[in-house]
């Protein structure tokens, strides 16, 4: 793969195209840590959205010292398939939706509505339960590194930049281990630098195609690497 990318995107040229380059997400965002420069992370705040992208961001931020907090964030699914997202919807209320693929699915305005509106109660619920006893997020004039497990249509990535970015940051830096070369491209625009250390193309692009060993995350596992974070 020769895809020309913004000049503000980096990557692992070794590992271009390639499927199963990672053992875990521990190990992605390890590779990604050392990805980053020296100077992009001091005084950083690492945000990782959950769930599978808590675990890549608590590893780097172990590696480079920084704080690790969570920004809430998730996808609108279809009602026939969890796994495929027509949208998301972020923590403070920010919704992005798919219109091409809405078109393709055929929904009604209702059950689009209900569909944001179940994925906006999960949103709280996840808020309340995962930064209990941490207070807003208040992140004004800070440089943020947002980090997920990967970037497939790059929907939930945008949702996120969208409501950091309304917290008046003093810059956004996206890690994903791995991305579509589309999404990437087009989330470049959005942001001040990305990293992907596993850039594909492709119809047939899945996150979890990247990892040797891929599991669900579960709340609990969250709460975890936010404690040990926190400590930071």
């Amino acid at each position: 793969m020769n895809e020309q990318m913004p000049p503000n995107v980096f990557d692992r040229p070794d590992l271009r195209g390639r499927v199963r380059v990672f053992c875990d997400r521990n190990h992605a965002g390890q590779i990604l840590a050392g990805m980053l420069p020296g100077d992009a992370v001091p005084h950083a705040l690492v945000l990782g959205i959950p769930a599978g992208g808590v675990p890549v961001a608590a590893a780097i931020a172990g590696a480079r010292g920084v704080a690790l907090d969570v920004a809430v964030v998730s996808k609108i699914t279809l009602p026939w398939d969890t796994e495929a997202g027509y949208g998301a919807v972020a923590f403070d209320g920010t919704v992005n939706l798919n219109e091409a693929m809405l078109i393709r699915t055929g929904l009604t305005r209702t059950e689009i509505d209900a569909g944001i509106a179940a994925t906006r109660a999960k949103v709280t619920r996840r808020t309340r339960d995962l930064r209990k006893g941490r207070g807003p997020l208040d992140i004004s004039g800070r440089r943020v590194v947002l980090v997920d497990d990967g970037l497939a249509s790059g929907i939930t990535m945008r949702v996120a930049v969208a409501a950091v970015t309304r917290l008046a940051v003093s810059e956004i830096i996206v890690c994903v281990p791995t991305g579509h070369a589309d999404a990437v491209r087009a989330l470049a625009a959005e942001v001040g630098t990305l990293y992907c250390a596993n850039i594909r193309s492709g119809f047939r692009f899945a996150v979890a195609s990247a990892y040797r060993h891929w599991t669900d995350v579960d709340e609990k596992e969250v709460l975890s690497h936010l404690k040990s974070g926190s400590s930071r």
